[in-house]
């Protein structure tokens, strides 16, 4: 016969029943459990913390690759009454070191001269012309693009060029300079600054030359009186700065889709007309800026003649060829692209099929001034194994 226990404590036991003690919980048991406890409480914090990083990353992937391959409106086109406004000025730079224009070359250098002999007389200081030398200064004409809603007081950009027979501008100052948006206008602003001079080669491989003659002044320009502006009317268009057909007719579909049907209109491949009411202009132009494409994207090949850098899309191929510029030879066939294995003729090898990178690669590993980098390019379209469009900058 099995006896059935039940624990319970001696002083509600009934009569006739045996209390059994408790047996009290050990120290280490009662920590244990408690450990186990908070380390439950712990992992749980964690799965929670983790799915919701893991959540945060999913939605920024999918946000991210919803967004690829787009472009807000402003980045491709512009308000056709945001035209650039030019502007030029005729100056002289100082400080050089022996570099600028030669006296004793005639009268390619009587300008420069006559420039320094005004430029002292305002100054109350006569000298004659016959005892100037102009070894240290080189006359210069003075370039830039504005926006037309620059305020007076706002900086910019300008370029600057030799019309002398200056061997090289770097070291020098711009005087300060009146810049006119046409000749024997009013003066709109004024440059000057310490000049930025980018290293120019030209010619063949065996005898590049470096030219200085033309350089830039980051924010050397000030804008001293507001520009002519454009009156404001309804009927605005937004001009693309890459024409396409394609590209227009997406910025009319989501412009209509957006701000309502018929707000926009496709007149040409360079020019979408809005019909824009002038009580929201600003508003709603601002609100078209913001919205974002698929632009069509072309074939192209950008190269600085200047430096040799070279720009092109990634999926961009060269095809077989030969072309002979400069001194240059590039073989295009089936060797390695490997400078190190040239032909015995010295024509540098390229596989056929090799992205544009590889092949400025070779060019830059064989030291080839930037110049002659922008003749091979034009040369391969020229021959049909390059397909994309070449722009020479």
């Amino acid at each position: 016969m099995t006896s059935t226990h039940r624990r319970i404590s001696a002083g509600d036991a009934p009569h006739g029943w045996t209390a059994i003690p408790e047996r009290p919980r050990s120290r280490g048991a009662a920590a244990i459990t408690g450990s186990w406890i908070a380390v439950t409480r712990n992992v749980s914090r964690l799965a929670r913390l983790f799915l919701g990083v893991f959540g945060a990353l999913l939605a920024a992937i999918v946000t991210t690759a919803d967004a690829q391959g787009t472009v807000p409106i402003r980045d491709v086109a512009s308000v056709n009454e945001s035209a650039p406004v030019r502007l030029v000025g005729y100056g002289i730079v100082t400080g050089l070191t022996g570099t600028g224009d030669q006296t004793g070359s005639g009268r390619s250098s009587a300008h420069t001269v006559q420039s320094i002999a005004n430029l002292l007389r305002r100054f109350d200081v006569s000298v004659p012309p016959e005892l100037l030398r102009t070894r240290n200064v080189a006359a210069v004409l003075v370039t830039a693009e504005v926006s037309p809603w620059l305020r007076a007081g706002g900086r910019f950009d300008v370029q600057v060029a030799s019309v002398g027979d200056a061997r090289s501008l770097r070291g020098g100052v711009l005087w300060m300079t009146p810049l006119v948006a046409e000749a024997n206008g009013e003066a709109f602003g004024a440059a000057q600054g310490p000049m930025i001079v980018d290293d120019q080669v030209v010619g063949t491989r065996r005898r590049a030359t470096i030219v200085e003659a033309s350089g830039r002044i980051p924010s050397g320009g000030l804008l001293e009186s507001d520009l002519p502006r454009p009156a404001a009317t309804g009927a605005k268009r937004l001009l693309l700065r890459q024409p396409d057909i394609g590209t227009a007719a997406r910025i009319a579909a989501v412009i209509d889709s957006v701000i309502g049907p018929g707000s926009a209109r496709v007149e040409d491949p360079g020019s979408v007309a809005l019909t824009v009411p002038d009580s929201a202009a600003a508003a709603t132009l601002a609100r078209i800026a913001e919205l974002r494409i698929t632009p069509i994207r072309p074939a192209r090949i950008v190269i600085d003649a200047r430096q040799g850098t070279v720009v092109a899309g990634g999926d961009l191929t060269i095809g077989p060829g030969m072309v002979s510029v400069g001194g240059i030879t590039v073989s295009i066939g089936a060797q390695p692209a490997d400078t190190s294995q040239q032909s015995p003729s010295g024509a540098l090898l390229v596989r056929a099929g090799s992205s544009v990178q590889d092949l400025a690669a070779v060019l830059h590993t064989a030291r080839t001034p930037g110049a002659l980098v922008a003749q091979v390019f034009e040369a391969l379209r020229q021959a049909g194994a390059i397909t994309a469009e070449v722009i020479t900058r």
